[in-house]
């Protein structure tokens, strides 16, 4: 099929792509022309592991392209996704202005036979609008369907070729049809296709991320309550995991989440029911959890210190909101950063993809950007550890200690065993256990 998708950020440059390894002719088109040069020279404007090599083969291969003139691939496009960004506004609801700003450019140029295929997480009833302003424009009716995506950043190539299902939201049997064969390569071993009208399958996808935020934000409402009862969260955690009703996935403690999907996702949800004069108590409750929780380090610094940190030296080890992605927004790490420069502290940083991302943020206000995590601690009053990357997990904790003014950490992900660090002789605090304070022994 000849797939045109709109919009080359994360989801679209990542559905692109990944259609075009099953062997369509696929086009991505972005206003941005520096970003779609740079795409056709195989640099790829975000981290995502196995994205880069599988842009350069399919696109060596012809399969991917890039472009900015829509005009000139549309009128060929069997299907043409929309796949735009759609960021959180000043009042917490999805802003479209970028959808409606593609569906005004596609309409001269769509095949009567085309299905335009909404792939950006919109508020239910965006689908039905984007229908009726196609047929304002078109003067006929334009098919349109509803595919959001589940994918998870770091495993987001995975997630597409291995779904655990495909939603669709379709209005008729032709639409069902080219997204059945579309999809087929992607079922072979027994997942379903699932279709449904288009307004399930947008609150499918909002009520999906809203539900994994729920579980985030409970867990760690649960470790706090453990850390002040004397419970160890790991043991409880654990315990609640085995409930086969209940499940080990999203039930880790620590700084709560953050990124482009669930922030914005719960809170657009939110801001949904409050326009239909419903009252979205969890939703906001798992918002205002999440806020808190982020900034639980500082909390657990400013006591440790008596608020008193300036002049002091901090290693942090880990900026973006979660390991396998150059993603900051809305992370942890940067309450606790803005803690840090306010608090006239020392800092000393190190990630392994999302450094660039923070100092264009910060600048020279991080004294520090730190090609490993070893040079990060070098010298530190403490460790702060806001990502779970896979290299923080197993340091020599002696060669650690040495290169240490003090031996302090507040690990925000519970990376450690108590037990070692006890062994090693830090003071360590984490999310929901005991503290290990030697400096009080």
């Amino acid at each position: 099929m000849k797939l045109a998708v709109i919009g080359t950020g994360y989801v679209g440059l990542v559905t692109g792509t990944c259609f075009s390894d099953l062997g369509n002719e696929v086009t991505c088109i972005d206003v941005n022309e520096a970003k779609v040069e740079g795409l056709k020279k195989g640099i790829i404007p975000i981290y995502e592991p196995g994205l880069s090599e599988l842009v350069l083969r399919n696109h060596e291969e012809g399969r991917l392209q890039f472009t900015t003139n829509a005009a000139e691939v549309i009128p060929d496009a069997d299907l043409v996704y929309i796949a735009v960004g759609t960021p959180q506004s000043d009042s917490g609801a999805a802003d479209l202005s970028a959808v409606w700003k593609v569906v005004e450019g596609i309409a001269p140029h769509l095949r009567e036979d085309a299905l335009v295929v909404v792939k950006s997480t919109v508020p239910v009833g965006t689908n039905g609008k984007v229908y009726d302003m196609l047929k304002k424009l078109c003067g006929r009716e334009v098919n349109v369907a509803s595919n959001p995506e589940f994918l998870k950043e770091g495993s987001a190539i995975s997630d597409f070729m291995y779904p655990d299902r495909v939603v669709c939201g379709v209005r008729n049997e032709a639409a069902e049809e080219l997204l059945q064969t579309l999809h087929a390569p992607l079922v072979r071993t027994g997942k379903p296709i699932l279709f449904m009208s288009p307004e399930s399958s947008e609150l499918t996808k909002y009520a999906a991320n809203a539900l994994l935020a729920t579980k985030i934000s409970f867990i760690n409402e649960i470790a706090n309550l453990s850390e002040k009862v004397g419970a160890d969260i790991n043991d409880v955690r654990i315990g609640m995991g085995h409930d086969q009703r209940i499940g080990f996935q999203f039930l880790f403690p620590g700084l709560g989440y953050g990124g482009s999907c669930f922030p914005k996702d719960v809170r657009a949800l939110a801001s949904l029911a409050e326009t239909l004069e419903l009252e979205p108590k969890i939703m906001r409750a798992v918002d205002d959890v999440n806020v808190h929780q982020r900034a639980s380090l500082v909390r657990k610094i400013d006591a440790f210190y008596g608020g008193d940190v300036a002049g002091k030296t901090f290693g942090v080890w880990g900026l973006a909101f979660k390991p396998k992605t150059d993603d900051i927004r809305e992370a942890p790490a940067l309450e606790l950063l803005n803690y840090l420069v306010e608090k006239g502290a020392i800092i000393h940083v190190h990630d392994p993809e999302a450094m660039e991302n923070v100092q264009a943020q910060f600048g020279d206000k991080i004294q520090k950007y730190c090609k490993s995590e070893m040079e990060a601690i070098d010298g530190a009053d403490c460790l702060a550890i806001n990502t779970e990357w896979n290299e923080y997990r197993t340091p020599d904790f002696k060669k650690l200690k040495a290169k240490m003014t003090t031996p302090t950490i507040f690990d925000g992900r519970n990376l450690f065993d108590l037990g070692t660090m006890e062994k090693h002789g830090f003071t360590y605090f984490s999310v929901g256990r005991r503290p290990v304070d030697v400096s009080k022994t």
